[in-house]
């Protein structure tokens, strides 16, 4: 199995194959045997975006077929690697607990592809601007949820972190999709996160697609910063992650609140 699996992420590596779209079929083909398609984005150029964007489309397409019939998938985002599920599918849910290992009464965040299906989703106390200064980023708000959401989808709470990572990829998927992700780190829980495709293989052959966006230039591992907003003129820190100054200062400096110490 791991042989397969290493020839596979070989064939990806775009020092080893002649082509990239080549490698991503030889790579696909690879994996059958899987029932998992390992799929190479295109990187950005210095001028914008990819060299091939025909390529990277049928990688959003591939994935979102994915999503749609219930599969877990694995994507880059500007922080870390993510496993990825529709929100809105109870059993698609269920299945990424069980892929990490996850304890259900840790929360998944939902991620979404415009700041305007937050408010679909959430129940947003705060100004329209500032959910501007701050996504896309890596940044996880924490509101309410409202009715529409899921209630499979982390139902001991109230609230719901969400998120607009600072990935062209990402924010195309969730408007291909048309409704939230539920988004997780791609991982063993408890294990390191991950910011390359490779770190996490031993989870490969329990996903449908793994798109691999090449090493994410974050290094930290922490994640984005997780702040509750549900409570108005308040902010709580839930994880400093990676954004924790900068974070503060638009909270604080520009629009004024003040941090919730949770103490009466």
């Amino acid at each position: 199995m791991k042989s397969i699996l290493n020839l596979a992420f070989e064939l990806l590596n775009p020092r080893r194959a002649h082509s990239s779209a080549t490698a991503r079929r030889l790579g696909a083909e690879m994996c059958k045997e899987l029932k998992t398609k390992v799929l190479r984005l295109e990187p950005p150029t210095s001028n914008g975006p990819a060299v091939h964007p025909e390529d990277d489309a049928e990688i959003l397409s591939c994935t979102v077929k994915a999503l749609k019939e219930g599969h877990v998938v694995a994507v880059p985002t500007d922080t870390i690697y993510g496993l990825a599920c529709l929100a809105q599918s109870s059993e698609a849910i269920e299945k990424t607990y069980d892929i990490k290992g996850r304890n259900q009464q840790k929360p998944l965040a939902i991620c979404v592809g415009d700041i305007q299906d937050i408010y679909k989703y959430c129940k947003v106390p705060v100004q329209k601007a500032l959910l501007d200064d701050l996504l896309p980023g890596p940044v996880t708000l924490v509101f309410q949820r409202s009715e529409v959401l899921n209630a499979d989808l982390n139902p001991f709470t109230l609230l719901v972190g969400v998120r607009i990572p600072d990935h062209a990829f990402m924010r195309r998927l969730c408007q291909m999709c048309g409704e939230p992700l539920a988004l997780t780190s791609a991982n063993i829980s408890s294990h390191t996160s991950t910011v390359a495709a490779h770190e996490f293989q031993e989870l490969w052959p329990k996903l449908a697609v793994v798109v691999d966006g090449g090493p994410i230039g974050d290094k930290t591992r922490l994640g984005s910063t997780v702040v509750d907003l549900s409570v108005l003129g308040k902010y709580r820190i839930i994880r400093p992650g990676c954004a924790l100054s900068p974070t503060v200062d638009v909270l604080e400096r520009k629009y004024g609140l003040s941090e919730d110490s949770g103490k009466q």
